[in-house]
């Protein structure tokens, strides 16, 4: 049996995603929630463990701290079997299926078709900085709206 991460299709479209997105983008009072939350551990777990619980369910997020979500159509690219961050690998199948787990398509396929659906094909143009491993389980929405992940992508231009 197989231990790496199985390809997530994500239980809500994209489009709802990205109008979420818009409604909890950073501003004064959410980098002041984000600031309490920090001076509070147990604020801060229980915040953390419902981001979690929530973005597993809807997303297959594996809280890696630093979301890629919102590139990625909202589909996890850490579901990704190889946790391949900047596109599928050379072994999807024509038909969009995974190379490790055949039964089901590439979460770099899923990624393409939402972020495309949703008008937002060009996000996935946007280059994402490796993962830092010490950021795992941490707050990605925390992060996010303290600006700590401001600089997870980068803009590709030809």
């Amino acid at each position: 049996m197989s231990t790496w991460p199985t390809p997530f299709r994500p239980r809500i479209p994209a489009r709802w995603s990205y109008r979420l997105h818009a409604v909890l983008a950073t501003n004064r009072a959410y980098r002041w929630l984000a600031a309490r939350l920090e001076r509070s551990p147990r604020a801060y777990r229980v915040f953390t463990a419902t981001e979690r619980v929530s973005k597993e369910k809807l997303f297959g997020c594996r809280m890696c701290g630093q979301c890629a979500l919102p590139t990625t159509g909202y589909a996890c690219p850490m579901t990704c079997p190889k946790q391949l961050r900047n596109g599928p690998c050379g072994g999807v199948s024509p038909e969009g299926r995974c190379e490790v787990h055949p039964a089901v398509r590439c979460v770099w396929v899923l990624a393409h078709d939402r972020a495309v659906a949703a008008g937002h094909g060009t996000d996935l143009d946007l280059l994402q900085r490796p993962v830092d491993h010490r950021e795992q389980g941490r707050s990605s929405w925390v992060n996010y709206w303290q600006g700590r992940d401001d600089t997870m992508v980068i803009e590709v231009r030809p």
